[in-house]
């Protein structure tokens, strides 16, 4: 009982020690203007990412999704990956700095948007509706332009698993980002309540899930999450796709798709594995065409116990 207490308050406060450290390094990061913070992430994580143990399931993910590229081109992806997942760190800092997208300026800023007549129909039209992403370029933009159109999206989030993290993390989400689910065993019920009380929901689909359908994702067998498929069987809402690009200089583009026509089964019921098969193909598609904007270190295809 007392060796248990003893490990549990170690991994406790590893994990506080942690949290400061993260916490100490973006609060430096703020006395920086943006533009300057931002890259010197990046330049960081492209220094220390290839150090780290991740660093090889990285290059094997990378691997099995393109065997037709060359040893120097996985590298030179893996390297632009821990770049992003640097710049998508200080960004957290400057996130209300960043959404500087107005309708009614012809100026170009830092974010430009895709889609607008979408975003006002969705807005002026309410209805049911799941929007969903991937863990792309800074995709924690969408939901706060969602928020800034006016469009009130319940969204769908795995918290970190530090806790001390995840509090804070949840705090920043939810000032910019509207209504939260954490991503639990009752998560389900929440947006199924959401969507039957007329309201909207936003989902990540590429996150490892270890009970889902069986379905392929570059070619490789993985387990999607149902989720999405079983809540449009039960409420018949409409599903758009969502993601954010990287741009140069510190620039980003939303893109709102418009709605997507789900497949069904002989009985004219929607098919819930061609769902799940159908967003793998869409978020494939969006990765290989900027694949240094996806995280490559995160277990997607569950192979990291064979490294």
């Amino acid at each position: 009982m007392v060796i248990t207490r003893l490990v549990l308050g170690f991994r406790s406060f590893r994990q506080w020690l942690v949290a400061q450290l993260a916490f100490g390094f973006l609060n430096i990061l703020k006395l920086l203007p943006a533009d300057t913070a931002i890259n010197f992430a990046d330049r960081l994580t492209r220094a220390i990412g290839p150090r780290l143990r991740r660093h090889k399931l990285m290059l094997r993910n990378l691997r099995n999704a393109f065997p037709e590229k060359s040893e120097a081109e996985i590298e030179t992806i893996a390297l632009n990956s821990w770049g992003n997942m640097g710049r998508l760190a200080a960004e957290y800092v400057f996130l209300d700095q960043l959404f500087d997208f107005d309708p009614a300026q012809d100026k170009p800023g830092r974010v430009e948007v895709s889609g607008i007549p979408i975003f006002m129909d969705l807005r002026d039209n309410p209805r049911p509706f799941i929007v969903f992403t991937a863990h792309t370029a800074n995709f924690e933009l969408l939901p706060v332009a969602g928020a800034a159109f006016g469009v009130d999206v319940t969204v769908l989030f795995r918290p970190p698993n530090n806790p001390y993290i995840a509090e804070k993390v949840f705090q920043f989400r939810a000032a910019r980002m509207g209504h939260l689910v954490p991503s639990h065993a009752g998560s389900s019920f929440a947006l199924a309540r959401t969507l039957e009380a007329g309201g909207s929901v936003g989902v990540l689909v590429d996150q490892k899930f270890t009970r889902g359908v069986e379905t392929r994702f570059f070619g490789q067998p993985v387990q999607t999450n149902p989720l999405l498929a079983k809540l449009v069987r039960q409420f018949g809402c409409e599903v758009y796709p969502a993601r954010c690009i990287r741009l140069p200089g510190n620039r980003y583009r939303l893109e709102l798709e418009p709605a997507i026509t789900l497949p069904r089964d002989e009985k004219g019921r929607l098919d819930v594995t061609a769902t799940a098969q159908l967003l793998n193909d869409r978020v494939e598609a969006w990765v290989r065409e900027y694949p240094d904007q996806w995280l490559w270190y995160h277990d997607r295809w569950n192979i990291k116990h064979t490294l």
